[in-house]
């Protein structure tokens, strides 16, 4: 089972954006399954390619956009929704021409980590 260590302030272990810079809205960002789920499976059959989500947590059953401005808790993790996630125009680049547009209003949404802890993949 793989493993997301967050830490308070700083964001998620072992990437890129961790302790990136003080009071940063994107230590983690949350992404709604369905469209996801969608976007990777179109991706990876285009290249062949699985794609890494580095400090994304994929969301399943969830209004993401209730939780901005909002404190919430995940598997014990307390984090402050701050913001949407707008796609990058790079997007086409790194995954595939049309991602970019692709992804527009379903691009996950940006929090801040308020408390230490771990996030487990398929854990309720």
């Amino acid at each position: 089972m793989a493993e997301l260590k967050c830490v308070a302030d700083a964001g998620c272990e072992a990437t890129a954006f961790f302790d990136f810079k003080e009071n940063y809205k994107g230590q983690i960002t949350f992404l709604p399954g369905k469209p996801t789920k969608r976007f990777v499976s179109l991706w990876a059959f285009e290249t062949k390619y699985r794609p890494r989500f580095r400090r994304n947590v994929i969301t399943v059953g969830t209004d993401l956009n209730e939780l901005i401005g909002r404190d919430f808790q995940i598997q014990g993790v307390r984090f402050h929704g701050t913001e949407e996630c707008r796609p990058c125009y790079w997007m086409d680049q790194a995954f595939a021409p049309g991602a970019n547009e692709f992804l527009k209003g379903q691009a996950g949404w940006r929090a801040v980590i308020l408390s230490d802890g771990v996030l487990w993949a398929g854990a309720g």
